[in-house]
């Protein structure tokens, strides 16, 4: 039963959680990395290479291809001798123009060999503009500019302090359903045409039928003077039967309005519990539940 509940109230699910949804999805863009793109990073590295040469007199050699020689790994290979005090504020220039944000390493390594002769971290000339073997000789002859780039610890906190918020907010959901489901079988009142007490006093939640009455807020049967304790369900019944006296219900129609909250509808619960109506009316004449074969039940009062 309390699958069934569970599956009803997940319809309703989606209208939350697609408020929530929508909150969320800038975070998920907001990439901590940037545009790391291949595109983008060939741009970078060839606008890093044609600064280079330039600063060394050099505006017509041409740029060779960018590789990428691994897994967040690449390099641009360049013949002329160039300027490496230049080469962390070109680079870092480069791949900001390119809204490249990922943390990277970089070493100059000689062509011939792949030794790397210089190199350095991002970190180095973010926290001081000065990087290691900054103002140091550089040996002559052909160098590639290798920048890989790294993982990132923790990516995008912000993002994960939303996706915990999800989580809080389906709890938090899950929690309410509950809490409600419970109100829902056990202490709400069902609702009913108000009566009147035989004595003459106000308005209450007693129906009066033949020489009983029915307290639908209480779930009380008083049956010729015979108190009855009743559950959910035959509260639910005989307020149905006591609203209609004297009038054919079809069983169809009594599942409809009495179970229809279950989600699972079963004939023979209406037999079941009409039986118990019946033993429970047993000491009230006046009042009787007939059945008609392959139709339903009829309240009848003698009226």
């Amino acid at each position: 039963m309390l699958s069934v509940y569970f599956f009803k109230m997940m319809r309703f699910l989606p209208l939350l959680v697609l408020p929530v949804l929508a909150w969320l999805m800038p975070a998920a863009v907001d990439d901590s990395n940037g545009n790391f793109s291949p595109d983008k990073i060939n741009l970078a590295l060839r606008r890093t290479a044609d600064g280079l040469l330039r600063l060394s007199g050099d505006s017509t050699s041409r740029i060779p291809a960018i590789e990428q020689c691994g897994v967040g790994v690449w390099r641009v290979r360049l013949e002329q001798d160039f300027q490496y005090d230049a080469l962390p504020a070109l680079l870092q220039a480069s791949l900001e123009l390119y809204d490249i944000r990922r943390p990277y390493e970089v070493a100059v390594r000689r062509c011939a060999d792949a030794t790397i002769d210089l190199g350095y971290h991002q970190q180095d000339y973010l926290e001081n503009t000065v990087v290691a073997c900054g103002g140091r000789t550089m040996p002559d002859g052909c160098h590639f500019i290798e920048i890989s780039f790294l993982e990132e610890d923790g990516k995008n906190p912000f993002w994960i302090a939303k996706i915990g918020f999800l989580i809080l907010f389906l709890i938090a959901f899950a929690g309410f359903w509950y809490i409600q489901r419970g109100k829902t079988t056990t202490t709400t009142p069902l609702a009913s045409p108000l009566g009147h007490d035989s004595n003459g006093g106000g308005e209450t939640n007693w129906l009066t039928f033949g020489n009983s009455r029915l307290d639908v807020a209480g779930q009380v049967l008083l049956c010729n003077g015979v108190r009855h304790a009743l559950t959910f369900r035959e509260t639910k019944l005989l307020r149905l039967f006591v609203s209609s006296p004297d009038r054919l219900l079809e069983r169809d129609f009594i599942l409809q309005q009495v179970w229809a909250d279950e989600g699972v509808l079963v004939g023979r619960s209406v037999d079941v519990f009409v039986s118990r109506l019946r033993k429970k009316l047993a000491a009230d004449p006046t009042v009787g539940l007939v059945a008609v074969h392959g139709v339903g039940y009829r309240m009848e009062t003698g009226k």
